[in-house]
């Protein structure tokens, strides 16, 4: 075993399997906060995924890919480059309908994965990029990828890959949401595209997305990704503020089908009616760089931001940091689990929410 692998395997035991029997020497946390799991120092976790049909959580870090029993909580199998994942910097995962996990990485491309079998997918094979963000699937198994260089439309039936580029407002695309309508919608670093048939439509901070610069925050063009010089993760993990609010980082369609999207300094704002409002920091939002964003079973919204998580029920909102028991004040993943609470990735680890009805 080498020293990577022995770093690795201590990360993944210390995650699932030490922390779980260390909760006595953790600090005091709020109620809703029942198990806290560290990972370690500078690895993050920037993508979670609940698979009810095995009752199982997917964890993507910095340092490979766990799947945990939801049920016992045990660590279930853990992958690494070896496995192969395409790489270890784990940026995004996707479920399909048939039930293959995809993997999207930092500078790696996709893994596919489903009951040991593996493939891997690059520019060569026709992803448009080796960055890859996020993942979505639209009826008639239609299944989109977003990346730096654009979104790829895959038919799950040939695996034919299809690049969407100049038809999007911006085309580094970080997330991608479908509603009940099969409308597409794509959070990119200049705006939001809605994709409606054949027929686009696109928002920008101009048309009323994000807050204006409450903060006084540095103005960005690029938020320091957004040059082919700069694919890092220097301002993804604790990176410098700035401001761009039509850098739209998450997107989200909710029950009743009203679209939120996650901005970089411009706070959440929210699609409904043909107008959109805003949330930020002054009305409550812990943070207004907005890395993540899902809604419970309960209905209620939980928000990841740069500052901490963020609760909001339509009406109040409340907020959990560092000292309430995150890992991180990052927070760059949340997974909902109907059985199980709140999951949310943070750099430096995970936690586990409970909600009223746990």
């Amino acid at each position: 075993m080498t020293g990577r692998d022995f770093a690795l395997a201590v990360v993944f035991g210390c995650l699932f399997l030490v922390a779980c029997n260390q909760q006595a020497d953790l600090p005091t946390v709020l109620p809703e906060v029942v198990d806290r799991f560290e990972v370690g120092a500078g690895v993050y976790v920037r993508s979670l995924a609940v698979e009810a049909e095995t009752n199982s959580l997917w964890v993507g870090s910095s340092v490979g890919v766990l799947q945990i029993d939801l049920q016992s909580h045990e660590m279930l199998h853990s992958f690494t480059r070896k496995d192969p994942l395409a790489n270890e910097y784990i940026f995004a995962i996707g479920i399909d309908s048939a039930g293959y996990k995809w993997f999207g990485t930092n500078a790696g491309g996709v893994s596919r994965y489903r009951d040991g079998d593996w493939k891997v997918f690059f520019p060569m094979h026709g992803l448009a990029d080796y960055w890859v963000y996020s993942f979505a699937e639209q009826s008639g198994g239609r299944f989109w990828i977003g990346t730096w260089a654009g979104a790829n439309l895959v038919d799950l039936d040939t695996m034919r890959f299809r690049t969407i580029k100049a038809e999007l407002i911006n085309e580094w695309v970080y997330g991608i949401a479908v509603d009940s309508r099969d409308r597409v919608w794509f959070g990119t670093e200049g705006g939001v595209s809605m994709l409606d048939g054949e027929n686009w439509s696109h928002w920008t901070h101009s048309d009323g997305i994000g807050v204006a610069n409450e903060n006084n925050l540095p103005i960005s063009q690029n938020t320091g990704l957004g040059t082919r010089t700069r694919h890092d993760l220097s301002v993804i993990v604790g990176g410098q503020e700035s401001y761009n609010p039509s850098y739209v980082f998450s997107v989200l369609v909710d029950t009743n089908d009203v679209v939120w999207v996650g901005t970089w300094g411009g706070g959440i704002s929210r699609y409904r009616n043909g107008a959109w409002q805003n949330y930020s920091m002054a009305d409550g939002l812990a943070g207004d760089i907005v890395y993540s964003i899902a809604q419970g079973d309960d209905g209620v919204y939980w928000f990841g931001t740069n500052r901490g998580l963020s609760r909001f029920d339509g009406k109040q909102w409340k907020n959990y940091g560092v000292a309430d028991g995150l890992p991180g004040e990052h927070v760059y993943a949340i997974a909902p689990s109907a059985n199980d609470g709140i999951w949310v990735g943070t750099l430096n680890g995970v936690v586990r929410m409970a909600t009223p009805q746990q």
